[in-house]
């Protein structure tokens, strides 16, 4: 799952519920943007500053079993809300390429 950036009708919270119910809490990971604007969420060793050429930015890793991604943080409207307004404010010009406050 991922997120066309480009075009602004695609960045939805529906958007961004499901591209966080996409992927495990089974493992470390990272909701990462590249260069020509798609949205996803790496995982495994590609996470922190590994394989980052090509990214625009990145936001801070979340470690495996807190609950950052999977169907329960898709369930919550404030993370939900908060993932949004992140990517919402940083593309396309973020600040730095790696955002921990948001």
């Amino acid at each position: 799952m991922q997120i066309d950036l480009n075009n602004p009708e695609n960045l939805t919270l529906a958007a961004v519920r499901q591209l966080l119910a996409s992927a495990s809490d089974d493992e470390h990971t990272q909701l990462r943007v590249t260069r020509a604007g798609i949205a996803y969420i790496s995982s495994g060793k590609a996470v922190g500053g590994v394989d980052i050429d090509g990214l625009l930015f990145r936001l801070e890793t979340w470690a495996k079993g807190s609950g950052y991604v999977g169907n329960v943080a898709a369930s919550d409207e404030v993370w939900v809300t908060q993932i949004f307004n992140a990517l919402k404010q940083n593309w396309p010009k973020p600040p730095f390429d790696y955002i921990d406050i948001y």
